[in-house]
This record gives C-alpha cells, sequence and structure tokens, in this order.
C-alpha cells in the first residue's frame, strides 16, 4: 500500500491530538506550549520547531518519529466503519484517526514478519444477489480454511491465521489509562486489494455473540465491497454475509424452524456462538419464519427482558498475532523498543497489539482457550436447560 509522503509535522501533530483525543487546550496545558503555537503549527502558519515538538513528545509519551512518519493513504469513502446514527462526530474522528495508525502500525509489523497477504475472494459484480452472498460467505470459509458446516470456534482466530490483522480499539488517555469505551461504534476494516494488508478493528463489549458478529460483519466488508465501495446498501450485505458465515444456510434451514420455542433458540445459540436475535433474523431471511412469527418472537424476547440480556454466555476473543509478531521482533516487552521504530505512541500501541492473557505462561504452555469460545448460561438464567447442546461448558 502506497503512503502519502511529505506529510508536515503540522499535520502529524494534529493527528496526534485527535489520536489522544485532546482539544488545542489541554495540549497546552500538557506540554506548556501556547495554543497559538499549536493553531498555528496544525495550519502551517509556522514551522514547528525542534524544541516545541519535543515538548510536546515528552507530555504525551510520543516518540519523536510520530511527527515525521508518512500517514496511511486509506481513502475515507473506502473505510467500512459499523457505528450507530447517534454516534459522536468528535468521538467518530478520533475513531478514523485510530484506525489509520492502527492500520499504517499493522502493515509494517506484517511486512517487518513478511507474513501472507489474506487470500480473500472478493466480489465485483455491481448487483448483488442474495444468494450470490451466501455464495461468498461460503467460499470465505474455504479461504479460512472451516469445516463448511460447523459453527467457528474461535473466527478471530480463523481470521488470524488467513492473514487478516485483528486489533481491538480502546481508547485510552495519554498516559493509557483506559477511558469509556464508546456504546455506539463497533466496529471498522480495510484491505488494500490482493496482495495488501488487511485489518479488522473492534470495540471490545461483555458479549462474546455481538464481538463475533462484529468481526464477521467487517469480515463480510473486505469480501464484498473492497472492489464494490458504492454499494447501494452495503450493511445489510455485510449483515447477512456475517450470518451466513457464523450460520451456513444449509444448517440453518435444518435448525432453525417456525416451530422452534425460544428455549430451543438459546440451546443454538450455545451451539453456534451466535445470540438469539441474531439467529431469528436469520431464518427469517432464508424464509424460514414468516414475518408474524419473527414479530412473535422478538415480543417474547422483550416480556421475558432478553432483549438487552439474552441467556447463554459466549466467550470472548482476544487476537494475538499483532502481539506475536512484536514479540519476536522486540523481546517479551516490545512496547517501548518497538514505539518508535513504529513511530507511535507506547499506550496506543498497547490498545492496537495487547499482550494475551496466557503470555505470562511461557514456551510450549498451551492456552486452553486459544482455540474454542466457551459457551455458558449465566446464574440469572439457571431454570433454561441447554444441557448436551455442542459447546457449552457445565458451570
Amino acid at each position: 500500500m502506497s503512503t502519502v509522503l511529505g506529510a508536515s509535522p503540522g499535520e502529524r501533530l494534529r493527528t496526534l491530538r485527535e489520536l489522544l483525543g485532546l482539544t488545542g487546550a489541554a495540549l497546552s496545558d500538557m506540554s506548556g506550549m501556547s495554543k497559538s503555537w499549536i493553531s498555528q503549527v496544525e495550519t502551517k502558519a509556522r514551522e514547528a520547531s525542534e524544541e516545541g515538538l519535543r515538548a510536546v513528545a515528552e507530555s504525551t509519551g510520543a516518540p519523536m518519529s510520530f511527527f515525521y512518519a508518512s500517514p496511511s493513504s486509506i481513502p475515507r469513502d473506502s473505510l467500512h466503519f459499523r457505528k450507530l446514527s447517534s454516534a459522536s462526530r468528535v468521538v467518530t474522528k478520533r475513531v478514523q484517526a485510530v484506525y489509520a495508525e492502527s492500520y499504517r502500525v499493522s502493515e509494517d509489523i506484517l511486512r517487518e514478519a513478511s507474513y501472507p497477504a489474506p487470500p480473500l475472494p472478493y466480489a465485483t459484480s455491481d448487483d448483488l444477489e442474495p444468494d450470490d452472498i451466501e455464495a461468498f460467505a461460503e467460499t470465505t470459509r474455504e479461504a479460512l480454511r472451516l469445516a463448511p458446516d460447523k459453527a467457528i470456534p474461535n473466527l478471530t482466530r480463523a481470521m488470524e491465521r488467513a492473514g487478516i490483522a485483528v486489533a481491538p480499539i480502546v481508547l485510552t488517555d495519554p498516559a493509557g489509562e483506559e477511558q469509556s469505551l464508546t456504546q455506539n461504534h463497533f466496529g471498522l476494516s480495510y484491505w488494500g486489494g490482493i496482495g495488501e494488508t488487511a485489518l479488522v478493528t473492534y470495540f471490545p463489549g461483555s458479549q462474546g455473540d455481538r464481538d463475533r458478529f462484529t468481526l464477521a460483519h467487517e469480515l463480510g466488508h473486505l469480501v464484498l465491497h473492497t472492489f464494490r465501495p458504492h454499494a447501494e446498501d452495503p450493511e445489510a450485505e455485510a449483515n447477512r454475509f456475517a450470518a451466513a458465515l457464523l450460520v451456513p444456510r444449509d444448517r440453518a434451514a435444518t435448525d432453525i424452524t417456525d416451530r422452534l420455542s425460544l428455549t430451543g433458540y438459546a440451546r443454538l445459540k450455545a451451539t453456534w456462538g451466535v445470540s438469539i436475535q441474531a439467529l431469528i433474523m436469520r431464518g427469517h431471511s432464508i424464509g424460514n419464519l414468516t414475518d408474524s412469527r419473527k414479530r412473535s418472537l422478538f415480543v417474547q424476547l422483550t416480556q421475558r427482558g432478553w432483549r438487552k440480556s439474552e441467556p447463554v454466555t459466549v466467550g470472548q476473543e482476544f487476537p494475538i498475532l499483532l502481539w506475536t509478531l512484536l514479540e519476536r521482533q522486540y523481546g517479551a516487552k516490545p512496547y517501548v523498543t518497538a514505539a518508535e521504530r513504529l513511530a507511535i505512541p507506547p499506550t496506543v500501541l498497547r490498545s492496537i497489539a495487547p499482550m494475551p492473557r496466557n503470555a505470562a505462561r511461557g514456551p510450549g504452555q498451551s492456552d486452553a482457550q486459544g482455540d474454542v469460545v466457551q459457551f455458558r448460561r449465566p446464574a440469572s438464567h439457571q431454570r433454561l436447560q441447554i444441557a448436551g447442546a455442542p459447546g457449552a461448558v457445565a458451570r
């Protein structure tokens, strides 16, 4: 992927503010540089002095190399962004800056390691029918080396093995303290095309099924919209793809029937790692559920309080690819050393490539949850019987 050459320190200064969520006044207070100096440098009304940039770098933890790095040239209209219409513009702008820097850094990490580019299928036709999207989901399963008709134990790991970088986005302050997660943003993705880097990012939440659907949705954007950036309804297409990837049509046609109760849907959730609501929509999309049956099921969900808190807990997945490559290149404590080379604040790098929870186990020790997503029912739903459901874990 090409980069934009000749980015000025002023442009990078603005990017740093956006990356860290700082106003000009806040950065002025932190660095001791005046608000007018910051504004004039950003607008190129004056040259950025080495002394001023160093003051900013020291106060924010950014390496000096950040101000001279060439930014990613991701076209804004090609960046796929799953968010609610109520999402704050300020936060959205910050998230876009975080993604752009994440892509630049991920690209460098993957290329340094000579990691293979993803062999994804891709759509080029202007008009895609639902059956076409189903077919692309099937082909994507093949590309990810997944069984054609079984639940995906760990979608994150399958994507990473295929060369797709996955990174969580956790907004932090300059000290690295986690700030409130945005509840209106879900994921972003971009693929430069054949032979290029692909990066999917997501906002980790408390529900593993939501995160899995977000990853599948963003994967759908890579497959369906990299070469079709102006599709009429890309979000609906990506949703269809995600459902088809997670629950293949033949199995959905067999498992999701018009007679299935909510308890039956909970069992299916424990099998597939997909929310009850998404399973209902899946059954409706393939024609197994009538409009009236779908409405009835959603009314029942509301009556039981399951719209906001479904039974059956889907275990969370954690990316490891970027961390593994960083560790190989820079050692067991890579963030500070790698930050200078990759021209990124260490706190941001830590967010992009977090240390896996099992990193302290040492070489040769297995990660019991590395390849299997565990599903269980929370204590508040003990009356729900899901014993014997594949993937269910007794507690």
